[in-house]
């Protein structure tokens, strides 16, 4: 889905800073920098045109409203923010995560001007952000004061609030519409799951057919694979964990973005790893780092009188 392969210039972490040097400067004098950087429409008719992007990362317009709400709204729009950017820019690749976030922030932009309404506030991390998250990963669990809750449902509750939102307030609308924007994007440009090459002398049909995939092919020969790792590693073979190492590094992908080692866990009920195309690159690690000590070399270090189990 998106992936340009190996690209990742973590603009996500360019938001974080903005968000938090605003909020600086906010601190210093809120309503001058409101007066500064909200999105006016006559004022960017009059060139002021830095206000189509730095209205979002504005907080309460009053100064007691800003001293007494505003650390609490910084606080939630950057762990959102790091939380959900992270994983779609590392799922989609920076560039398509920059068109992404350039359309959903102008199109609230275009909404607001056409209602001739102000804009403060951070629509793209609380609504675009949250709604195309939801839809990748659909099945993560989030802990909310240690009440489990899917992200799916997360999403469909901030939709309710933000349609709710429009009855109350028609500014609403631009932040509806930038969100719908920033996800018609993510559905015209996900790529669909191709078919799985069929076998010789056999033809599925139905359901069956229906849901064979090629992107199942990958996950289930490295489910199959990490079983082989577990039993070599807990017998110690040696040939057949160089056997594996072999296979591994024939597989691995080039340029793909690797976690640290110890994020290794294919094992995990979220079966992220076994999904990733550095599956094979983290392998054939995995194998070298955990492969048993030969004997020879074990007698070896074994302190004296000790005898190596």
């Amino acid at each position: 889905m998106f992936r340009n392969r190996g690209e990742n210039l973590r603009s996500v972490y360019i938001l974080l800073f903005l968000n938090i040097a605003f909020f600086t400067m906010q601190y210093q004098d809120a309503e001058k920098y409101v007066r500064l950087f909200a999105f006016e429409k006559n004022a960017v008719l009059a060139g002021q045109v830095w206000r189509l992007f730095t209205y979002q990362f504005l907080h309460a317009r009053g100064l007691g409203q800003f001293a007494m709400w505003a650390p609490l709204a910084l606080f939630i729009d950057l762990i959102l923010l790091t939380f959900t950017g992270t994983a779609v820019e590392e799922e989609w690749g920076t560039f398509h995560f920059l068109v992404f976030y350039f359309l959903s922030t102008l199109s609230t932009v275009g909404i607001a001007a056409l209602l001739g309404k102000p804009l403060i506030g951070s629509f793209f991390i609380s609504f675009s952000l949250l709604f195309v998250y939801a839809s990748i990963f659909p099945q993560q669990v989030l802990y909310l004061v240690s009440i489990p809750v899917r992200v799916s449902w997360l999403g469909l509750i901030a939709l309710g609030m933000l349609v709710m939102g429009v009855w109350y307030d028609i500014s609403n609308l631009a932040a509806l519409g930038g969100a719908a924007v920033g996800y018609a994007y993510f559905l015209l440009n996900r790529k669909a799951p191709q078919p799985a090459p069929t076998p010789r002398g056999f033809s599925p049909t139905g359901a069956a057919a229906e849901r064979t995939s090629a992107a199942m092919l990958p996950a289930t020969r490295n489910a199959a694979r990490y079983s082989a790792m577990k039993k070599a590693l807990s017998t110690g073979s040696a040939s057949d964990i160089d056997r594996l190492i072999g296979l591994s590094e024939r597989d691995q992908v080039r340029g793909v973005n690797i976690c640290p080692p110890v994020d290794y866990k294919p094992e995990h009920n979220d079966g992220y790893c076994v999904r990733c195309e550095g599956f094979a690159e983290c392998s054939a690690r995995h194998l070298r780092l955990h492969r048993p000590a030969p004997v020879a070399a074990a007698e070896a270090i074994a302190p004296a009188g000790e005898v190596p189990s």
